[in-house]
């Protein structure tokens, strides 16, 4: 007998992950997301969750440098398995880039290597266009690309040439607010990986001057947002926090509804009935709980049936394959 598998229609999933978007901090899987405040490593982050849920199954879907301010993503759990299928882009940060200045990190807490006078405002527009869009950007040399098998800011640190490559960065928009005379606040939507102490140096050559990041708060992540973020200081052992439903992150992958049955058949490694469109599905069960991811193999050559045809006839578009399955969560 087939397992039976439902698709969520778009309705459904966005009221699914809305009904249960947060979970009492006692359950112990979900996304926790946390306000960095300056001054704290990303590994300081996931150091004082793991203290305050007394849980070592702690990872996070990015770094946010020292400097800067804002949105950590961290997994809890079970949901660490779920991290590579978290859907973080854009990325949205609010950036004040100085003028006049340049230093040797390209942010404000590197030390002055270069002046230059007031930018040339009338190039505003015209800079920022060659800044949007895809972007051949070379990574700043206090970063954590890696050169000859150790990181570069590693052999910056000592005074080192760092030699990178430049790469290609996607930048979706430039919002400025504000402005005065030596100074821009912006807001940058991006794909990962985009370096903005490096658009700021960037932004800086173009208006015929220097520039720094003077200051860098990261305000979102794909579907995720620093204004449900909980603070650092409030990470303390049993506190009273909320954990994110992965679901709600996961929305580069179809939502697809599965019974018990074939819950049960997931979590033996067995292959269910595929329906509706997409190589990748998240599965959940009735109540919104990720249960898992799958993959599509076997698809037929012929056009692919609608669900309720397909649903009907006791045919499927292919297989659903397990990829990676949580175990069942242990009762206590």
């Amino acid at each position: 007998m087939s397992a039976r598998v439902t698709i969520a229609e778009a309705a459904t999933a966005k009221a699914v992950r809305g009904a249960l978007a947060t979970r009492p901090l006692h359950a112990v899987d979900g996304l926790l997301l946390v306000d960095k405040p300056a001054g704290v490593t990303s590994h300081d982050v996931v150091a004082r969750v793991r203290r305050a849920l007394r849980t070592k199954r702690v990872g996070h879907a990015g770094t946010l440098d020292p400097f800067a301010t804002g949105l950590v993503v961290c997994a809890i759990g079970r949901a660490t398995r779920l991290l590579q299928f978290v859907h973080g882009e854009p990325k949205v940060y609010q950036t004040r880039i100085a003028f006049g200045v340049g230093t040797d990190t390209d942010d404000s807490t590197g030390t002055p290597n270069a002046h230059g006078p007031a930018p040339r405002w009338e190039r505003l527009q015209e800079a920022l266009a060659a800044l949007t869009g895809d972007v051949l950007q070379l990574p700043p040399a206090y970063s954590a690309k890696h050169v000859d098998g150790e990181r570069a800011y590693a052999k910056a640190r000592r005074g080192e040439e760092v030699a990178l490559k430049a790469v290609t960065v996607r930048v979706s928009s430039w919002e400025v607010s504000a402005r005065g005379e030596l100074w821009l606040d912006a807001t940058i939507a991006c794909g990962g990986g985009t370096y903005i102490r490096a658009l700021a140096r960037d932004l800086g050559t173009a208006l015929g001057t220097v520039a720094h990041c003077e200051s860098l708060r990261r305000v979102s992540s794909g579907a995720l947002h620093v204004d449900n973020a909980v603070t650092f200081d409030a990470l303390v052992p049993d506190a009273s926090i909320a954990l994110v439903n992965p679901l709600v992150a996961m929305t580069a992958l179809q939502t697809v509804v599965v019974d018990d049955v074939a819950i049960a058949a997931l979590r033996m490694g067995k292959q269910i009935d595929a329906f509706g469109e997409g190589a990748q599905a998240v599965f959940t069960d009735a109540q919104g709980e990720v249960i898992g991811v799958g993959e599509r193999v076997g698809v037929p050559a012929q056009p692919p049936l609608e669900p309720p045809d397909a649903q009907r006839r006791g045919m499927g578009n292919g297989r659903w394959q397990p990829r990676v399955i949580l175990p069942a969560e242990v009762a206590k």
